[in-house]
């Protein structure tokens, strides 16, 4: 399973780069202006950090203004993939930019048939939402686990891609039923690479090293 870091701050980016984990990254509106900077610029310096897929959201919601900012966007960079919401005009845009050669990621999707929706008109990824079905009582992983037997029965090039991923369980559950891609916020990153036996494990070995007096 692939992983993208869900953030727009480069060095939050930077750091989980230099760990060798990241694969692409996510953005949208809210979190780019969390930076409190420029648009392009952001995503710019974001492609300068990861060779990867890296989602750019539309803020238009008609299909014609969409395709505006979308061509505006993919042409910041080879990397870029536009994001389009998961609503009528969205799909009409989806459609068009994969005709263009643009790849799209088509983003909150909660339902299996809004997923077949997206992939038959030419995305490239679909976002479930977890988190956010988690909220309203409904289990996102039985969502998902339909979204990929639905797209293994036909010849879509589509990749299933989970966001609103909380904690390591969300992570686990989309390793464990074959998610293509999960797009993951830096604090959840980071904990994967945590326990504390692992901790207590190397203070034990380096304890015992330091009583050697030796050097490698």
């Amino acid at each position: 399973m692939k992983f993208f870091i869900d953030t727009a701050d480069v060095n939050e980016i930077r750091e989980a780069a230099s760990w060798g984990l990241v694969d692409g990254v996510t953005t949208n509106p809210s979190l780019i202006a969390k930076t409190g900077r420029p648009y392009a610029e952001v995503l710019r310096e974001i492609c300068d950090i990861v060779d990867g897929p890296i989602s750019a959201e539309v803020v238009a919601t008609e299909a014609a203004a969409m395709l505006e900012e979308g061509e505006k966007l993919a042409k910041i960079h080879r990397n870029i993939v536009v994001k389009c919401p998961l609503i009528i005009e969205g799909l009409k845009a989806t459609r068009a930019f994969a005709k263009r050669g643009i790849r799209v990621n088509v983003t909150l999707i909660f339902t299996p048939l809004q997923a077949l929706a997206a992939a038959k008109c030419g995305a490239s990824y679909l976002s479930p939402f977890i988190g956010r079905l988690d909220d309203i009582g409904q289990d996102g992983f039985q969502i998902v686990e339909q979204m990929i037997q639905i797209l293994s029965n036909y010849d879509y090039p589509a990749e299933v891609l989970v966001a609103s991923v909380r904690n390591l369980t969300h992570l686990m559950r989309a390793a464990e039923i074959g998610a293509d891609v999960a797009t993951v916020p830096f604090a959840v990153l980071k904990q994967i690479l945590h326990h504390p036996l692992t901790d207590m494990g190397l203070e034990r070995f380096l304890a015992d090293w330091r009583k050697t007096n030796q050097k490698i």
